[in-house]
């Protein structure tokens, strides 16, 4: 098997200082590693679409929990800011995907729903992408991915424990 970049990097660390743990590097390092390419390679039909990948979570977002969201709940749901889902449902109302309509008893709430063409785009989307998904991890067998993606699900229920980020 050939050697990633990280184990190039935890080489040059151990051959400085020996001495020192490289354990973690090598784990979080690979992660961090993975997530930057896969932003790269930058979702092939979300980007044919003109989608970015936070729109394209906003939107399913929506889709998935069949109910209008709030700004706030959408923050939650897809761990942005609320300045920045609000510069995304800006561009998603301008392109006709979604509408805001104003709470009648809290001026200040505004609660968001996809229109017909956001719900459309969603559902012809959704299958395109987790197919280009499938291609990505394409170079691992199923048993492969099935014990990545649970220890990463270990992990990431163990960081949202101790770091925060649990979704409510």
């Amino acid at each position: 098997m050939t050697d990633d970049i990280v184990a190039s990097v935890v080489r040059q660390w151990q051959a400085v200082n020996p001495e020192l743990d490289t354990g973690p590097m090598e784990l979080i390092g690979r992660i961090n590693r993975c997530a930057a390419l896969l932003q790269q390679a930058e979702d092939a039909p979300l980007r044919s679409a003109g989608l970015t990948r936070a729109e394209f979570d906003l939107l399913g977002a929506v889709r998935r929990t069949d109910r209008e969201l709030t700004p706030g709940e959408l923050a939650r749901e897809t761990f942005s800011s609320g300045a920045a889902v609000t510069k995304r449902l800006r561009a998603l109302q301008e392109r006709g995907l979604v509408d805001r309509r104003g709470d009648e008893r809290d001026r200040r709430v505004a609660h968001v729903r996809l229109t017909e063409d956001g719900r459309a785009l969603v559902d012809r989307l959704l299958p395109e992408q987790l197919a280009y998904e499938r291609a990505v991890l394409s170079g691992l067998d199923e048993r492969s991915r099935s014990e990545l993606s649970a220890g990463l699900s270990e992990l990431l229920v163990q960081l949202e424990g101790r770091l925060g980020g649990a979704r409510r």
